[in-house]
């Protein structure tokens, strides 16, 4: 939690408690289905609850937002920006049921009141959003892809509605093959998270032709 605290030294006492928790909850459900990588597990903080709440040193939603985080896996990024953002509204899909059983577990274990979690691939969503995030799920294209149909029009922040991306290594190969599709900007996570693994960790935000 010292991570935490360091980069984000407002929270509520009751967020601060909320995130000291995540840990063991987390570890209790490792023990039943692998969400998070044991090794993983002890970096925790950094690698999951930090990596997830870098989004908001770049975007600035507000209370109108519907948020998305499709292929949600263990409940990353959605169960830290939850947390974060207590008064918007999120969903994560997932096509494991297991794993969105497990992010559901964990929000209702910690009174995330503000996230609903749902076994269902992106295809099948019949809901609209402003914003979709999406953490190393698959690559920029088939992102594009499954999440044009899923946004909603118009914006209601100064920053079009659109997707984030949070991505590392080179981005080459999955920028060349989306520039035609889609306006793009590259958000460095470690200018503002100066941590040794962020180094070459981006956000990709994507507005949609």
């Amino acid at each position: 939690m010292e991570t935490i605290d360091r980069y984000f030294p407002n929270l509520t006492v009751a967020q601060k408690d909320i995130f000291t928790r995540l840990k063991s909850l987390y570890e209790e459900q490792n023990a039943k289905i692998n969400v998070i990588s044991r090794k993983d597990m002890e970096s925790f903080y950094l690698h999951h609850v930090l990596h997830s709440l870098s989004i908001t040193a770049f975007v600035n939603w507000n209370l109108s937002c519907k948020i998305l985080d499709l292929g949600t896996g263990g409940g990353f990024p959605v169960v830290p920006l939850a947390i974060y953002y207590p008064e918007i509204q999120f969903t994560a899909i997932d096509g494991t049921g297991k794993k969105i059983k497990v992010v559901n577990e964990i929000a209702d274990q910690l009174g995330i009141k503000n996230l609903k979690a749902l076994h269902l691939r992106a295809e099948d969503c019949r809901e609209k959003f402003h914003f979709i995030v999406s953490r190393a799920v698959c690559s920029l294209d088939l992102l594009i892809q499954y999440s044009k149909p899923l946004l909603l029009q118009p914006a209601v922040t100064a920053l079009p509605n659109g997707v984030i991306a949070y991505k590392g290594g080179d981005l080459t190969e999955e920028i060349r093959d989306i520039k035609k599709k889609a306006y793009f900007e590259i958000y460095d996570i470690h200018q503002k998270f100066p941590e040794p693994y962020f180094q070459e960790k981006k956000l990709v935000y994507l507005q949609l032709h």
